[in-house]
């Protein structure tokens, strides 16, 4: 990202977590063109970028995401059918490049998340909203569609929580955004900050390389039955087993100590939890 970018998105490194902050405020951080080239450029790069563990994603001002900007979408009016599609795919690069991101990635919702800004929280792994939040679909109400963002939206709502919200375009509440679960977290208002904290410090306990392969695997396995899965699954924990971080996290868990990426393993039995000094019984995969 250059730095002329600096005013439509920021980024911020704390460490291994990557803040991204869309920061359009006096529109609410509605995307057009340019802040979707910016955003998609963002994600790849700190999806390459090893010392990234976590990314941040964030909106100035009153709300995360109003979802698009009515100057971008008054240009759309002019566009041919071939402009639009085009148009589209660099909406649907952007979604992607979130979803596919390697690193845990997580959204930081406060205000409203409306039409492609709800679509950005369906693409993160964990959202964390403000009791105060607000979530729509709401394309229908223009006459348009959730589209691209529908195969996003749908690994985390169920096909009738979706199709009620599609045709309809209403506005829920973090309660129900909960309920249907879009997000998987709601704060108060003032704690909100503590809320992502939280869940960045449960992130930054996983390997590093189990989530990017565990993030992969759901996206080979979504919709396809158990049978047409077993070889992927087979493969997905053999390749773990005798992966570094693999062999690494195993040896920490029998020897009960931290393993070597320095963060402790969330399942690891603390010294002296299981009897005569023996390693429990039990495995984390």
């Amino acid at each position: 990202m250059d730095d002329k970018d600096d005013d439509v998105l920021q980024i911020e490194r704390e460490g291994p977590v990557a803040r991204v902050t869309l920061h359009r405020p006096e529109i609410h951080n509605a995307f057009d063109e340019r802040l979707i080239a910016v955003l998609t450029d963002a994600y790849r790069t700190l999806g390459a970028d090893a010392t990234v563990r976590v990314v941040v994603l964030a909106g100035a001002g009153k709300s995360f995401c109003a979802g698009a900007d009515l100057a971008w979408m008054g240009r759309m009016v002019g566009y041919s059918y071939e402009e639009n599609i085009a148009d589209a795919r660099t909406l649907q690069q952007m979604i992607a490049a979130i979803a596919d991101c390697p690193k845990v990635t997580v959204a930081r919702v406060h205000g409203a998340a409306l039409g492609g800004g709800a679509g950005l929280v369906a693409a993160c792994d964990i959202a964390v909203a403000a009791e105060s939040a607000t979530f729509a679909f709401s394309e229908v109400r223009l006459g348009l569609i959730p589209a691209v963002i529908a195969p996003y939206v749908l690994q985390k709502l169920t096909p009738g929580a979706a199709r009620a919200l599609f045709v309809t375009g209403r506005r829920i509440s973090a309660v129900e955004a909960l309920r249907v679960g879009l997000i998987q977290e709601i704060s108060p208002d003032t704690d909100l900050d503590t809320a992502v904290a939280r869940t960045i410090e449960e992130a930054l306990a996983a390997s590093p390389a189990a989530v990017a392969r565990a993030k992969a695997l759901l996206r080979q396995i979504v919709g396809l039955p158990p049978a047409e899965a077993a070889e992927i699954t087979v493969a997905g924990i053999a390749e773990a087993r005798v992966s570094e971080e693999g062999q690494e996290g195993i040896r920490a868990f029998l020897e009960r100590r931290k393993p070597g990426n320095q963060n402790p393993h969330p399942l690891a039995p603390s010294p002296g939890a299981a009897g005569e000094g023996e390693p429990e019984r039990a495995w984390w995969w």
